[in-house]
């Protein structure tokens, strides 16, 4: 059975305009976000997004739901280029697309109840009477694991682990196939994350969800994906299979942030990668590869040309001339 494409991204890019003057008509620079993604997200899977911060991974999250317009590029969602759909058209596919954000204390309106907050896409969306609306609150929050006298609270009220649930049962209201998950549990107490990720896991396999997982934690991406997407000053130089990925890292920035993981096993040996300087700007990025300043296997050819993105084994993808 072929695998199903649930969204294709082609050439996708974010430029952000640089103002130097107050009242400027025209910007004389750019910051580039997001600069030229390609990808394929299979029904069903998870796929990881990992980088430093400020690479472009959040960016590029609200592009694909359409939360900020692309400067370029195309997104499909089931064949349809959502980029071009007229508002009812996109009304109707957005409740198949949404997402869980990074922080459960600023992505809840505090003058709402927590039955409220996750009843409002229900009703945005005319879903059902008011009776039915609240049955299916309550189931929700059920699956998340809240309490029904949890209903009338309010978001200061709960602790982390149980605003990131709102936020769940929330994103869960309408159904949805596709969920992008920003770094849902960044925020939460080491102790709280273990049981946000397991239900994460159940709700997927219980409803067929695909998520695309954006997070620092590698131990973490390597546990819950099928496949991972490295993202370096707003492109992806790696793309591949999770196993493959972090038994065979192929880019020399991937090494470097599979070296910067903790182990658990301290009599495990593992060779020490440093990178050298900083991130680079995103509004002057480096002549040909982006990452070759920091990079310790640099020659003449990565200083002047930017290499292809290129599927070097099946499934495996690498932006490095080396």
């Amino acid at each position: 059975m072929a695998e199903e494409r649930l969204v294709v991204l082609e050439g996708v890019k974010k430029y952000y305009p640089v103002w130097k003057r107050l009242f400027s008509s025209h910007a004389t620079e750019y910051v580039k976000a997001v600069d030229g993604i390609d990808a394929v997200i299979l029904k069903g899977e998870t796929l990881g997004l990992v980088g430093e911060s400020s690479c472009g991974k959040s960016t590029l999250a609200r592009q694909i739901l359409k939360l900020e317009e692309p400067t370029d590029g195309r997104i499909y969602y089931r064949d349809q280029n959502i980029l071009t759909l007229d508002k009812e058209p996109f009304r109707e596919l957005r409740r198949k697309m949404q997402i869980i954000f990074q922080d459960p204390y600023s992505s809840l309106n505090p003058r709402k109840t927590a039955g409220r907050i996750i009843e409002d896409p229900l009703i945005i969306h005319h879903y059902g009477s008011q009776p039915a609306r609240r049955e299916k609150v309550l189931s929700l929050m059920e699956e998340v694991g809240l309490r029904p006298e949890h209903l009338t609270r309010y978001p200061h009220e709960f602790s982390g682990g149980q605003r990131q649930r709102i936020s769940i049962a929330r994103a869960l209201a309408l159904t949805p196939e596709f969920v992008i998950c920003d770094e849902p549990v960044s925020s939460l107490d080491v102790s709280i994350r273990a049981q946000i990720i397991n239900l994460l896991l159940d709700l997927q396999e219980r409803h067929g969800l695909t998520y695309l997982f954006i997070s620092h934690d590698l131990s973490l991406v390597k546990y819950l994906t099928h496949r991972v997407a490295v993202m370096y000053l707003g492109r992806f130089v790696e793309l591949a299979p999770s196993a493959s990925l972090y038994k065979k890292p192929l880019h020399p920035y991937t090494v470097a942030l599979l070296a910067s993981t903790p182990m658990s096993d301290p009599r495990l040996n593992r060779k020490k990668v440093f990178l050298e300087g900083d991130v680079p700007s995103p509004i002057h990025p480096p002549a040909g590869c982006h990452f070759h300043p920091r990079c310790s296997r640099t020659t003449d050819l990565c200083r002047k040309k930017m290499p292809v993105w290129n599927e070097v084994e099946t499934g495996h993808w690498v932006r490095c001339h080396v």
